[in-house]
């Protein structure tokens, strides 16, 4: 980034001649900017647990589990590279170029965006799962879903691609001063974002999960209304009906856990406020990140199948042979 004779830059703790305040007191931001730290630490080791436990064993790689592998990747990334950056960008002057704030731009958009349509993608399984059961298998297979999961990939990085390729072109045009990179949008591309990223998919979702609601409580009914005079194929059935309810209501808490940490952080932007530099959405920012760390606690509190694959991977058991066979579920 070339700077001009006299041109103003940022933060007057590198220089005396600075266009840009901080938006929140010094002992706030460093308290602020610590515990982002650790939490981007500490989500990077959980979603590692994670992303290892469905790649290594063979039991584990089933269609939920694959969209979960694929939510504990782009949350992975989120504790990899956008809490740290997002420190950098907020703390010190941006030193990487005009290119790299554009790269880190078009990822911050992606990788939520990825997020978000990985809920829609678990929403939908669980409501087939529940609603029609009996072709769960044979509608919903691990392929169709691997395919699911790379075209969910594939358009949130070409829609921001494609919504953020003003900044690759101009990349100067919002900076108040030298040394900066900030997120700007106007009115038309903030109110197109708000609609595909958050009241399009999370509608979606609270249809879907309202609707399994409606027939876990029915299907619940009739388990215990019937479950004294069934032959063993009907206990195999209704053992199966079990499972799959059991695993809604997990999956339930996960998407309600993502819809509270993700409403702050949108709700500025329905307020109107689409600069995010100020301390409001700095904060709703970090709440929406801080979810990336909450999905593997929710894994660890209600499967037993990652409490034992972590365990097999702390102890270093999985570098044994035939490891990856081993019987999690």
């Amino acid at each position: 980034m070339e700077v001009d004779d006299g041109a103003e830059l940022c933060f007057p703790q590198l220089l005396n001649t600075s266009s840009r305040k901080p938006t929140l007191p010094q002992s706030e931001a460093v308290f602020l900017d610590s515990l982002v730290f650790s939490i981007s630490l500490l989500t990077v080791a959980l979603n590692l647990l994670v992303i290892i436990s469905v790649f290594h064993f063979r039991q584990l790689h089933t269609p939920t589990n694959i969209l979960l592998l694929s939510l504990a990747i782009s949350e992975f990334l989120v504790g990899l590279l956008l809490m740290p950056v997002e420190i950098l960008r907020k703390t010190s002057c941006w030193f990487l170029g005009d290119f790299i704030c554009y790269l880190y731009i078009c990822v911050s958009c992606s990788i939520p965006s990825t997020s978000v349509g990985n809920m829609v993608l678990i929403s939908l399984d669980r409501y087939v799962a529940i609603h029609d059961h009996l072709h769960y298998t044979t509608r919903i297979t691990v392929r169709r879903v691997k395919l699911c999961v790379c075209l969910c990939w594939f358009c949130s990085v070409f829609y921001c691609s494609v919504v953020l390729k003003d900044d690759l072109i101009q990349p100067v045009r919002y900076y108040s001063c030298y040394g900066e990179c900030v997120i700007v949008a106007d009115n038309i591309t903030d109110a197109i974002d708000l609609a595909l990223t958050f009241i399009v998919p999370v509608t979606v979702i609270i249809v879907l999960y309202m609707r399994v609601y409606v027939v876990a409580v029915s299907q619940a009914r009739d388990m215990r209304s019937h479950i004294t005079a069934v032959t063993l194929q009907c206990s195999v059935s209704l053992t199966t009906k079990k499972s799959e309810l059991k695993a809604a209501r997990t999956l339930g808490v996960l998407v309600v856990v993502f819809l509270l940490c993700l409403f702050p952080y949108y709700g500025v932007s329905l307020a109107g406020d689409s600069l995010l530099s100020t301390s409001s959405v700095i904060i709703g920012l970090y709440l929406f990140y801080f979810n990336s760390c909450l999905n593997p606690v929710i894994y660890a509190m209600f499967y037993p199948w990652f409490r034992k694959s972590v365990k097999l991977i702390v102890t270093l058991q999985i570098l044994q042979p035939g490891s990856c066979e081993a019987k999690i579920l």
